[in-house]
């Protein structure tokens, strides 16, 4: 007795087909799973017998081989239980329909209920690119799967009633198509820049950064609110869209990080790693290749507090995601890509004491000691952040006020409508903010003129700016024109954009 069930393996975002093919042959009873199986497959032949015999059907005491094609392809995890079962059952003649359109992924139970599974949206969006009429998932995925139009969802609860609908004596209805026209999003934050005493020049560049997605890199004493300023991003970026939205819920879907409550992403991630994270939970990776923090962070923010703090081979593989917005995690199986779309905002004492630069203390360190931490960050990874801030220590007068300064809100009003001007300019282009242009759109989208390009060639003769830190002045003078819904990039624009390179590039 013979049977195939269509299933499929998730490959980094990506999915691949997988037949689960399964033969009951006589012999000595036993199951024997082929098709390079990890242990989590290898246990679902206990947890399948289980499951069928707890629901109440038979399970064949003979021999059986269930192969999972193709072969060269590694099997991960316990979503191929509902499919192997479903061959069971369709071998025994207890399941008699045709499969070939339907498509089934979940994890069972003992009891033969069917559990959360993990990357059920991009599986989704698989079945309805190959033309697979109806998904079968665990009745906890139904909103995750129906965010996608095109297919039947069906939402099942257990093996008992998958194996009822499937034979005609109960159908299941297909999940709504879930509404995503208008995306919630968060209305509380845990801070706003109103309540941010002081420190207006770092919340113009905090402005600037929000509204074409570039990176920041702050500097000063302790306590001088570096922080609590990062943590006042999330509050003045702009609402997500929809393609970005479905972006990063295929990413947590496929990490395993979906909240079952609200399995649809419309916030844009703030992580905020520990400077002892390992280079596998930053960049992605382990046997199976997972996202990262970065990956968990595309579209959204990647906070590095006490950036010198991070192992500088960790910080060296930020290079290339912030070049090209992807990582590629290469293991001996194959190359898996990731996207990593994020603006990176770190933080950074100028010293080991930290009063380097603060006019009241004196600083405790040597001349070695300095020099020692601040080469913990490399030049090339300091040259790919658009602008350097320096945060002064906030004075007695300031702190004392009692009035609130501007609030997130207004913030964010004038970075939605300078986001508003680059989603026009870059309607034709597979572009979002104007940190993703490239050298060739920086030569269309950010004309200047010829008083304005003397000022930025004497700036790169006098401070030795490298090629990449030209196009990104270019870049952030065109977010600061978007700002001021100016079409022209002027000389200000400019100059206000270089005062935001290093001090040891610009002074």
């Amino acid at each position: 007795m013979f049977s195939k069930v269509n299933s499929c393996a998730v490959i980094g975002l990506d999915c691949e087909p997988v037949e689960v093919e399964l033969d009951i042959s006589p012999g000595l009873g036993g199951i024997t799973v082929v098709g390079l199986p990890d242990t989590a497959v290898q246990e679902s032949k206990e947890r399948v017998r289980s499951a069928i015999k707890n629901s109440g059907y038979l399970y064949p005491t003979t021999r059986i081989t269930i192969n999972l094609a193709p072969a060269d392809i590694k099997k991960e995890g316990p979503a191929y239980d509902l499919p192997i079962a479903i061959g069971v059952l369709v071998a025994t003649k207890q399941i008699n329909t045709k499969l070939k359109d339907s498509l089934f992924i979940g994890e069972l139970a003992l009891d033969g209920q069917l559990r959360h599974t993990n990357g059920v949206l991009p599986i989704a969006i698989y079945a309805k690119r190959k033309g697979y009429k109806k998904l079968y998932v665990p009745k906890i995925n139904e909103y995750e799967a129906s965010l996608v139009e095109g297919i039947d969802v069906i939402p099942v609860k257990n093996l008992s009633q998958i194996i009822d609908h499937l034979n005609g004596v109960k159908i299941i209805s297909p999940a709504k198509i879930s509404d995503i026209s208008e995306l919630d999003e968060q209305k509380d934050f845990l801070t706003d820049m109103a309540y941010v005493k002081g420190q207006e020049h770092v919340k113009r560049a905090l402005e600037i950064a929000a509204s074409g997605g570039h990176n920041v890199l702050m500097s000063g004493p302790p306590g001088t609110g570096k922080t609590l300023l990062a943590k006042t991003v999330p509050t003045i970026l702009p609402r997500m869209t929809k393609e970005e939205a479905l972006e990063v819920t295929k990413i947590y879907s496929i990490a395993g990080m979906l909240p079952s409550d609200k399995p649809l992403i419309s916030i844009r991630p703030f992580r905020a790693p520990h400077h002892s994270a390992s280079a596998p939970s930053l960049v992605g990776g382990g046997q199976f290749p997972k996202p990262g923090e970065i990956s968990l962070a595309h579209r959204g923010v990647l906070f590095l507090d006490e950036l010198p703090e991070f192992p500088r081979v960790n910080l060296e593989n930020l290079r290339q995601p912030l070049e090209d917005g992807i990582v590629t995690i290469s293991r001996a199986q194959g190359t898996l890509t990731f996207p990593a779309k994020f603006s990176l905002i770190a933080s950074m004492n100028p010293c080991p004491c930290g009063y380097l630069s603060d006019p009241d203390r004196d600083c405790a360190c040597s001349p070695s000691q300095i020099i020692k931490y601040q080469k913990k960050i490399s030049g090339p990874l300091i040259d790919r952040i658009d602008l350097h801030i320096e945060v002064p220590r906030i004075k007695f007068e300031k702190l004392s006020v009692n009035n609130l300064a501007e609030p997130s809100k207004s913030i964010r009003e004038r970075v939605e409508k300078a986001r508003k001007i680059q989603e026009e300019r870059f309607r034709n282009k597979n572009i979002v903010s104007n940190s993703e242009m490239s050298s060739q759109d920086v030569k269309e989208f950010c004309k200047i003129g010829e008083e304005t390009l003397n000022i930025l060639k004497t700036a790169i003769s006098q401070f030795h700016l490298s090629a990449r830190s030209y196009y990104k002045i270019l870049k952030l003078a065109r977010t600061i024109a978007d700002l001021e819904n100016k079409e022209e990039i002027a000389s200000a624009h400019v100059a206000e954009a270089l005062q935001y390179r290093p001090r040891n590039s610009v002074m």
